[in-house]
């Protein structure tokens, strides 16, 4: 691996699929970040988003493809928030070309195409980061802090939230919409294959919610108290917009529930169920930035019961998160969400999955 140095310049920036993720978060908090990154470049499949983002941005060069970008020397770090089924690809492709990468999650659909990123990063001797901000929050922190070295007797994990579009319209931040044009069917219909076997439209939608909303919850979950030995049982809503699992530990479950609704809420946090007292971190929208991440604490003192909310910071986990990245990149410091590390996702993913056609007892659609 490159021997990292401290560095006088902010690392050169290249962003991959300029969509609403990219321009309601990670495009500004770049910007408001420019003491440790400059985006000098946008790739996009749609012209109309790259010329909207680079002038709101102040990004001087665009292109329609990721070669361009490859091939500069000014750029560092390739950040990829692109469809889902391009995140292989364009990691492996900006790896070979010894780029650092940061990829939105989910890393890839499949354990195969995880493996052959962080096969890749190997070989380059580069960063690959992948973006689970919710577990650099500080609040997070503070409760995988108070777990450690505890007694678990259950562990609650919730997720019910309302369309992603009822935050961001709210966030300030102005994204537009683009039609690029993405012929993702076939691409897609073989990822699946290869992460599920034989799958229905169902199966489809379902997999679809646990790689993109849950990877969140689950990757959490993970850093919290590491890998489930099984699932026990898992059930899907008919419109597949909900899922309920139960996760088993050595000694407790874990209750995990999913869901999208049109109700303007975000319900979403982990609980842990200790023996002299109850923890849990609370999250608000990504979209609307600056919103607190807290963790609660429950116990009994002096035969009172006592709560208290602890908010480490204002400071968004994404703003947490790029320093991480920085860190990782310019000083070496390791990378606990690897390849490797999202890889588990999937395994997990796919055991909810098994559990819910043993509970409609049948195979695939």
């Amino acid at each position: 691996m490159d021997t990292p140095t401290d560095r006088s310049k902010p690392l050169g920036v290249a962003v991959v699929g300029i969509g609403q993720v990219a321009q309601n978060t990670h495009l500004p908090t770049l910007l408001l970040n420019s003491h440790l990154f400059k985006t000098l470049a946008l790739v996009d499949i749609s012209p109309s988003a790259l010329a909207h983002a680079a002038t709101k941005f102040h990004v001087p060069h665009t292109s329609t493809t990721l070669s361009p970008v490859l091939a500069d020397p000014a750029i560092d770090l390739v950040m990829i928030m692109s469809a889902n089924e391009y995140h292989v690809e364009q990691a492996i492709a900006s790896l070979r070309a010894g780029k650092h990468v940061f990829v939105e999650k989910p890393l890839a659909l499949t354990t195969a195409g995880a493996d052959a990123v962080a096969d890749a990063a190997r070989e380059a001797g580069k960063v690959c980061f992948v973006g689970f901000m919710r577990r650099y929050a500080d609040a997070f922190l503070r409760v995988k802090e108070m777990i450690q070295g505890s007694t678990i007797s259950y562990v609650r994990v919730r997720d019910i939230i309302g369309q992603n579009a009822f935050f961001v319209e709210q966030s300030g931040s102005f994204p537009l919409k683009f039609d690029a044009g993405r012929e993702l069917a076939v691409r897609s219909e073989r990822m699946l294959m290869g992460a599920l076997g034989r799958y229905g439209e169902r199966d489809r939608q379902t997999w679809g919610l646990l790689t993109g909303l849950s990877s969140h919850d689950i990757s959490a979950l993970r850093e919290l108290v590491g890998m489930p030995r099984r699932v026990l049982s898992a059930a899907r809503s008919a419109d597949c917009l909900w899922i309920w699992a139960t996760l088993e530990y050595d000694g407790f479950v874990a209750y995990y529930e999913v869901g999208i609704d049109n109700v303007r809420v975000f319900d979403a946090h982990i609980e842990a169920y200790l023996l002299d007292r109850r923890v849990k971190v609370t999250y608000d929208t990504p979209y609307v930035k600056g919103l607190p991440i807290t963790a609660t604490v429950q116990y009994t003192r002096n035969g009172d019961h006592v709560e208290e909310t602890i908010r480490p910071t204002y400071e968004d986990a994404f703003t947490l998160e790029y320093r991480a990245l920085y860190d990782a990149i310019v000083k070496g410091t390791p990378v606990k969400t690897s390849p490797e590390d999202a890889r588990e996702d999937l395994v997990i993913f796919k055991m909810i999955m098994d559990a819910i056609w043993a509970g409609e007892g049948r195979s695939p659609d």
